[in-house]
């Protein structure tokens, strides 16, 4: 009898101290937390991901991109006329990144601020925003004898807005507006407008396949260029990430993957290349 009275009295504290572990439990799962490395590099191939570089963290980039590979023989399968750019990125706070560069159209400077991050059980997907100016280096005075300073000027905007899915699977949508100051077709207008887009699938431990492409939104009709598509893998090494992809742009400048592509798929008048991110 008494052991009965004693499982009565305790019973009510059981089923309470059961609902206050239950109410933890609901709690913890419907905790808010950042969603970590939708991307692993600071671009997807050519358009910037919504990875910012931590605060304190120096990157050294070299970007380089071989000759056409529809030259066959005569342009040794891309290895002439290669460019190459060089970057330095800096983590201002782990929500503003600057960078300087010099490229195979530009010396440009660049700022990408995160404005809101991807959350577990919160917010559902990663925003940042990228701009630049940059100033054209190919226009040679020799052949524009009235070129002045501000018409080499290009600016750059960008809205980058990303959503990781799983530990595989991650997309980007980079609505960009770039100005150039000169264009070479007369009917270009020098404000422009595209819709980036890429993703990053991650097939192994270490290993990603990475697409992006952006869509020009008024070119002229009459414009030689094309819309760039890129496709390629990504090593994670720990210490630095190494890019490698077949591109039909070689520029590797906003305007000049955005507004110069001059490669085509269907041809083969496409671009091997790779990406080195050294982190200090």
């Amino acid at each position: 009898m008494k052991k009965k009275l004693l499982l009565l009295l305790l019973l009510p504290t059981a089923i309470f101290a059961q609902e206050d572990l239950l109410k933890d439990v609901d709690t913890a799962s419907s905790q808010k937390s950042k969603v970590e490395s939708a991307f692993k590099a600071l671009k997807i191939v050519n358009i910037e991901s919504t990875k910012m570089a931590s605060k304190g963290d120096l990157y050294f980039i070299v970007a380089h991109r071989f000759g056409s590979l529809k030259d066959g023989f005569e342009g040794a399968y891309g290895l002439d006329n290669a460019v190459t750019q060089l970057k330095f990125v800096y983590g201002l706070n782990d929500w503003f990144t600057v960078s300087a560069a010099r490229s195979e159209l530009a010396y440009d400077f660049s700022g990408k601020y995160l404005l809101k991050s991807q959350e577990t059980n919160g917010f559902p997907i990663a925003v940042a925003g990228f701009t630049s100016i940059g100033f054209n280096n190919t226009l040679k005075e020799n052949s524009y004898p009235n070129m002045k300073f501000e018409n080499r000027l290009i600016y750059v905007a960008q809205l980058l807005v990303s959503r990781k899915f799983n530990n595989k699977l991650s997309l980007e949508l980079a609505p960009t507006f770039f100005h150039e100051n000169f264009v070479i077709d007369d009917n270009q207008d020098n404000s422009q407008f595209a819709l980036g887009m890429g993703g990053r699938y991650k097939f192994a431990k270490r290993w990603s396949v990475n697409v992006d492409y952006a869509a020009h939104l008024n070119r002229s009709s009459s414009s030689p260029f094309k819309d760039p598509l890129s496709i390629g893998v990504d090593l994670d090494t720990g210490g630095h990430v190494f890019q490698m992809h077949f591109s039909s742009s070689q520029g590797m400048h906003e305007a000049g993957f955005l507004g110069n592509t001059t490669g085509d798929w269907g041809k083969g008048d496409i671009f091997f290349g790779f990406n080195l991110l050294r982190v200090f």
